[in-house]
């Protein structure tokens, strides 16, 4: 998917021709020229923007005396209130002993059933502390040190005992339109996050899928990042274990599907300074090896935050920051860089709708249940879409029963927003996850074979034709066959044109779309270059077309 660059740098109205060297600067600072301004600034940047108001006279960014400033700031308000939007003040600098910049948050006000969402990956190796962050982030206290934070977002009975993160989590912190969190504190264990009540008063939610740490969960942390198509990493570093286990893994899927990572070194309470010290040191010399090319920024105070959350879009960028759980120490500097991070996925609401499921759920007195991400386009309730590929290679059309965004029933949700739908006359079994709901004319070709450009990360041998692994692209998930390579084999560090066969069922491919490529150890990724119909491979064909009889007889006699 093409990623578009936030807009963060100053958009100041372009001033007429003047020659009074930044004495009269009233018609570029008048209400209309900062409405102007912020009113493209907030189309363009999804809702929020950052804003500075300085001297557009000087070619370098003056400053504005005391007198100018106050009304500089009359005309800000005005003009943020006819944009129905708020304004927060986030830094002061001295542009001059008299002069001052002044940069602000500004961030559209949300009706009640609408927010902007923003989705990070939470991951790092066991024993990070990556749920007891979470935790603390979304419940807003603190730990005691042994793991009681992490108690309130395991699901699982296995999990409370363990300690350990086996499935795909989400958790949400929610931020108003002046950047205050709106999360619930004082949750009893046991309890859950009212979800409904936070999207209804934010503006901003953002998402955290919580991954699994250990080596036996790696393919479910592969499918959460593929499936959950994340805007951010945040990967957990403990500061008394360094870099260990799957650390070095998960910062490899990160830079392979080209998603920016942030660093959180974790425990600094219970960490000896030389130990933090060696950690902090082998992180920044990861981060700037060849295989990495990062810029790591130590967090420290407010200006590090503000300049890495305006500058982090760029990918290169790699900010770390050192917090504890236990004593809160930091953990404010981290709250505001999420308040500050922008969307990286560019809105195609006015596209036809495609929407790619990742999970289905058969929910009691509703029927079946999917939830997932709408890439492009919008759906309402009642609408009319292609479900599919089945395993046969063809859709079927289906109707939106209710739609569910964060737990919160609404009537349409749009592109960049994950949602559940609730689907009329569809049985559980019709539905798997990395089939995807289309609005077209008619239905879409189903795709047995692609062709992708690769890199082998890691192989111990060679690969060559008819070698079989895992196929993660996007929510797909499943077993593919290499029937053509342009070379003869593949060993770790090279790169070829290799076409693929899946061996069970056909799937909806774009062009342009990023994979991973697994098996055991065997890691490899690309970019799917070409897409074609195909052919199934031997006996599938007549196994896949039995099965399809059955379902279909099975529906026909429960109606």
């Amino acid at each position: 998917m093409t990623r578009t660059k936030p807009p963060t740098d100053s958009l100041e109205p372009t001033p007429k021709a003047d020659n009074n060297n930044g004495r009269d600067i009233d018609g570029a600072l008048s209400v209309d020229s900062i409405f102007e301004a912020l009113r493209n600034k907030l189309e363009s940047g999804q809702g929020e923007c950052i804003y500075k108001l300085i001297n557009p006279y000087l070619e370098a960014e003056g400053g504005l005396n005391e007198d100018q400033l106050s009304e500089a700031i009359l005309h800000l308000t005005t003009a943020t209130e006819r944009l129905d939007a708020d304004y927060v003040l986030l830094r002061q600098i001295k542009s001059s002993k008299t002069k001052v910049i002044n940069e602000y948050l500004v961030r559209s006000r949300a009706p009640d059933d609408d927010f902007q969402e923003i989705r990070v990956a939470v991951v790092g190796n066991v024993d990070a502390g990556k749920s007891t962050l979470l935790g603390v982030l979304t419940y807003g206290e603190l730990d005691n040190g042994r793991g009681l934070a992490r108690l309130k977002l395991f699901r699982h009975k296995h999990e409370i005992e363990s300690g350990r993160t086996s499935s795909v989590a989400n958790d949400i912190l929610g931020f108003d339109s002046r950047g205050q969190i709106v999360n619930e504190t004082n949750v009893r264990a046991g309890s859950h996050l009212n979800w409904g009540n936070i999207c209804r008063k934010s503006t901003k939610v953002i998402t955290f899928i919580d991954l699994a740490g250990h080596e036996k969960y790696l393919k479910t942390t592969i499918f959460g990042m593929t499936g959950n198509n994340p805007d951010f990493v945040m990967l957990i570093v403990g500061a008394n274990a360094g870099i260990v286990g799957m650390t070095k893994e998960h910062l490899g899927l990160a830079l392979a599907l080209n998603v920016p990572v942030f660093l959180i070194v974790s425990k600094i309470d219970m960490c000896p300074p030389n130990v933090l010290a060696e950690t902090l040191n082998t992180l920044q010399r990861l981060l700037k090896s060849s295989g990495c090319r990062k810029i790591p920024v130590m967090v420290s105070n407010e200006e590090d935050v503000i300049m890495s959350a305006t500058n982090f879009a760029s990918e290169r960028l790699c900010p770390i920051f050192q917090i504890s759980n236990v004593t809160g120490k930091n953990l404010d500097l981290l709250k505001m860089f999420l308040n500050l991070l922008m969307s990286r996925t560019p809105k195609a609401d006015n596209e036809a709708a495609c929407y790619v499921i990742d999970d289905i759920h058969q929910v009691p007195g509703v029927g079946t249940v999917v939830s997932g991400l709408i890439s492009k386009g919008s759906i309402k309730i009642n609408d009319s879409l292609y479900l599919g590929p089945n395993s046969l290679g063809s859709y079927q059309q289906v109707s939106i029963r209710s739609i569910h965004r964060k737990r919160m029933p609404v009537s349409e949700v749009r592109s960049g927003h994950t949602a559940s739908f609730a689907l009329k006359k569809v049985r559980r079994d019709e539905v798997r996850k990395g089939m995807v709901m289309l609005a077209a004319p008619e239905p879409p070709p189903a795709y047995w074979e692609f062709t992708s450009e690769i890199l082998i990360l890691h192989h111990a041998t060679t690969i060559s034709v008819r070698y079989q692994a895992v196929i993660h692209c996007g929510s797909i998930r499943q077993t593919a066959q290499i029937v053509e390579m342009n070379v003869e084999c593949l060993r770790t560090g090279d790169k070829a044109s290799v076409r693929f066969r899946f061996m069970k069922n056909p799937e909806f491919l774009r062009l342009g779309q990023k994979m991973i490529f697994r098996e055991g150890r065997t890691k490899a990724i690309g970019t799917i270059v070409k897409v074609d119909v195909g052919v199934p491979p031997i006996n599938t064909k007549d196994k896949n077309a039995k099965r399809e009889q059955n379902l279909a007889r099975q529906k026909k006699a429960s109606v």
